[in-house]
């Protein structure tokens, strides 16, 4: 089966899809009192080599013959995005459908074994793009700390703090919307809308094509954000608390809402942030982006408010 020719998006730079909320919220991780101090302190424990030897030590590196079906769509997914460096992806054994990208100074890519198993190749594109986005977006580096916090505080290890705790908190939070604009990358690495949402319902329950209906999954996502019982904002901000990842339905919605701004169309035709352009020529400035994730939170908080009090029978104060 031959497959589609991409557009190459040369010299995007990545703004193009970074969404508003992914960038006020890591505007404002990195003015949490004591953050650079927490992160310089864990960066220097640990250092960029024994780091990653340890994602790497049980992991197959892909090339073009180990694992050369994940080698292959990662350079078409490289290409149409236009990385700027080779970033080396693993393969790890376990059934857990997931991905990531870490990394300090020279960030890789490792693919869950099951997320093999679970995608189609143009799904599994998506995954491999989305994580390339996260490394051109400079996320890496943050979520290599998360990562690290997150392992300390199960084994009650004292380096984490107060402080270090908030700081956990706080970048879960910045990569639930971290993780809506790496989709967007996603989707300009496959360069197929319906294929981003596909491998978020699969995400969601497993099964193929046999066993779902995007379409209805699709549904789903409209009426899970737009339901109108106020006692369920309570439990929608009650699951994301401690959550490193948003809810794949909510995912999809976000994605519907960039295709339907012409975002996506715009982009294929060329009307994209080319690498080294001036940061107010293309972008939301920092007050615009910080204005649009407070609205989101304010509006998220206060439905959660107003269905608590609803939901035991009192009022407002």
């Amino acid at each position: 089966m031959m497959e589609a020719t991409l557009r190459r998006l040369v010299d995007i730079d990545p703004r193009t899809w970074e969404h508003p909320a992914d960038r006020a919220a890591l505007n404002a991780l990195r003015k949490l009192p004591a953050f650079d101090q927490v992160l310089k302190a864990l960066f220097g424990f640990f250092g960029e080599k024994p780091v990653r030897l340890a994602f790497q030590a049980n992991a197959v590196r892909c090339s073009p013959t180990q694992f050369a079906r994940v080698h292959r769509l990662y350079l078409r997914a490289a290409a149409a995005i236009d990385a700027p460096a080779q970033y080396p992806v693993y393969v790890s054994q376990t059934p857990l459908v997931n991905a990531g990208a870490y990394g300090m100074e020279k960030p890789f890519i490792i693919l869950n074994s099951g997320m093999l198993l679970l995608l189609d190749d143009d799904e599994l594109q998506f995954v491999i793009g989305h994580e390339i986005g996260h490394i051109m977006s400079g996320h890496v580096l943050y979520t290599t700390m998360m990562i690290i916090l997150v392992q300390l505080a199960e084994r009650g290890f004292p380096v984490v703090g107060l402080a270090a705790r908030a700081i956990l908190f706080a970048l879960l939070e910045w990569y639930r919307k971290a993780e809506l604009s790496a989709d967007r990358a996603g989707i300009l690495s496959i360069q197929q809308p319906e294929v981003g949402m596909r491998a978020m319902l699969k995400l969601a329950g497993g099964g193929n094509g046999s066993d779902t209906n995007l379409t209805e999954f699709i549904q789903q996502a409209d009426e899970y954000r737009a339901t109108g019982d106020l006692a369920d904002q309570v439990f929608k901000v009650l699951n994301l608390v401690g959550a490193d990842h948003p809810f794949p339905v909510l995912r999809v919605a976000e994605m519907r809402d960039w295709f339907h701004t012409g975002a996506y169309e715009r982009i294929l035709r060329g009307e994209y942030t080319r690498r080294g352009a001036p940061e107010n020529a293309y972008m939301e400035d920092i007050a615009a982006a910080g204005r649009s994730y407070a609205d989101s939170a304010k509006a998220t908080f206060g439905s959660a408010a107003d269905a608590a009090w609803k939901f035991m029978g009192g009022r407002k104060p």
